[in-house]
């Protein structure tokens, strides 16, 4: 028997196989769907703005949770506001209401006992609203036992009361490379009484201070003179994290804090000064100039017990010039903090630099492009980021074990693909310690990934590393990684700081 076809004209042949090839795809499975998608950011955090007043600058430096509800902001400008449901979907100008104006530069706030505790430039404050009429009325000096100058770079930055009830402060350098006045380039201690302790000397240019979940305290400091690069350091009483300019203050403080250190010899390396000097305590983070931003500033940590996804008790810091905030995940190795920064989240509105992370799990963001700039457009905002409830696939925490890395994720690895060693990229890089302005890369090496073993449960896989150099960055990229889903990670890259061997 003879079968006779009828040729279809063109526009109908296109058709048909548009709906053959649509046909296909809705009856393939979902791993063969997402497999080559990647997934984005919004898709699992987003960003909702908030509209400020018009007419207001609210160039933002901190946040402060009220026990009532209410949002405090204080702004560069001087001025602290309050904030009506900032938890709310939207929110509105008509949410805001100043509380306070007329102070210093206030960059951090805390709440403890009816008192809003303010750090400003000059000092210590505490405030409250005796009258109910949702202004302050009372203000008090806590401590300024601290100078100013009156340059532009004396910032300060505070900390939540630590167990003990003490506030951490970290006092900018006069400039980059000078301390003028007292204490300048120094953490101190505020008690409750309010008394002022010297306690870590080698600041340079703080932009935010926050405990981790163990209630140790850090902050982040700023590229520059003996700063190569942005880093998470870790401030503890007597020791010396870098920046020789405030030595001077030695002479007040050495009845508290011991002798002064002697001063690094320039152009060396920061592992082989701190074998030299027993109170220097290196970076436990670096952040890779420019690739994980290039002016770190406030942090926040996840104790939120799974409420802000599932990075509980890992830190949170943000990027003023490229408005980001990262994500760090720290361990103890030979008694010293070190660990690795991972990318998060982008596409804030300004430059961010006050980071509040609430036990509900909001996240309020805020900043400011003044004297800087900032990827974000905006010349201020303040912001709330959200976990949506979706999990996204990411390298969860880079742990340095004998001979390598193991590398846990938030969901299970495809066997094949993370297997591979070719899924695998590695190098490694340091930066000059020195008295002049910055560093670039350098000493750059690339390591052999002789292994990758995956566990039975498919949430970790240990990486065996030939070349593994101290005192470097090792920056890890697994774009060949995908779970069982097949997906790849929202960000493939990771940067560990490896001061000490396990």
């Amino acid at each position: 028997m003879v079968r006779t076809t009828k040729r279809l004209s063109k526009p109908r042949r296109l058709l048909c196989v548009a709906l053959t090839l649509a046909s296909l795809v809705m009856g393939l499975p979902g791993r063969a769907i997402g497999q080559d998608a990647k997934p984005k950011e919004q898709d699992y955090y987003q960003i909702t703005p908030f509209e400020i007043p018009q007419d207001v600058v609210l160039e933002v430096g901190g946040f402060q949770l009220m026990p009532d509800g209410r949002l405090a902001v204080s702004s560069r400008r001087g001025e602290i506001w309050m904030i009506d449901n900032p938890l709310a979907k939207v929110v509105p100008a008509s949410s805001f209401k100043r509380f306070a104006h007329g102070l210093h530069e206030p960059l951090s706030l805390d709440y403890s006992d009816g008192w809003l505790y303010v750090t400003q430039r000059p000092e210590l404050s505490r405030l409250k609203d005796t009258d109910g009429d949702g202004e302050a009325d009372l203000f008090e000096t806590v401590s300024d036992a601290w100078g100013i100058s009156g340059d532009y770079h004396e910032y300060a930055f505070g900390s939540k009361a630590d167990r003990e009830g003490n506030r951490w402060v970290v006092l900018c350098l006069t400039g980059s490379f000078s301390s003028v006045v007292p204490y300048r380039g120094w953490c101190v201690r505020i008690t409750k009484d309010g008394e002022m302790i010297p306690t870590t000397s080698g600041v340079r240019s703080p932009g935010g201070i926050a405990s981790n979940a163990a209630g140790d305290i850090f902050y982040t400091d700023n590229q520059g003179p003996w700063n190569g690069a942005c880093a998470l350091k870790h401030l503890i009483p007597g020791k010396f994290v870098g920046h020789p300019g405030g030595f001077k203050w030695y002479e007040l403080a050495e009845a508290t804090i011991g002798p002064q250190p002697r001063k690094p010899k320039s152009d060396s390396r920061m592992m082989v000064e701190a074998a030299k000097i027993e109170q220097l305590e290196p970076p436990a983070v670096l952040f890779p100039y420019p690739q994980m931003g290039q002016s770190s500033s406030g942090i926040a940590c996840d104790t939120t017990g799974g409420k802000f996804g599932p990075f509980e008790n890992q830190l949170f810091v943000a990027d003023q010039s490229h408005s980001t905030i990262m994500r760090v995940y720290l361990e103890k190795v030979q008694g010293h903090y070190q660990g690795a920064c991972f990318p998060f989240r982008s596409g804030f509105g300004s430059g961010n630099v006050g980071v509040e992370l609430t036990a509900s799990g909001a996240m309020f963001v805020g900043g400011t492009n003044r004297g800087w700039g900032a990827r974000g457009p905006k010349p201020f905002a303040v912001e709330r980021l959200d976990w949506t409830g979706k999990l996204p696939f990411e390298i969860h925490q880079m742990r340095a074990i004998d001979g390598g890395f193991q590398l846990t994720f938030t969901k299970a690895v495809d066997r094949q693909s993370a297997s591979q060693i070719d899924s695998y990229k590695m190098s490694t890089y340091t930066y000059i310690y020195r008295e002049q302005y910055g560093s670039p890369p350098v000493d750059q090496t690339t390591p052999t990934i002789t292994k990758a073993a995956v566990s039975e449960d498919g949430l970790s896989v240990t990486l065996m590393v030939d070349g593994l150099q101290v005192g470097h960055v090792h920056e890890l990229h697994a774009a060949g990684v995908r779970n069982q889903e097949g997906q790849p990670l929202l960000h493939d890259a990771a940067y560990y700081t490896l001061n000490y061997l396990p």
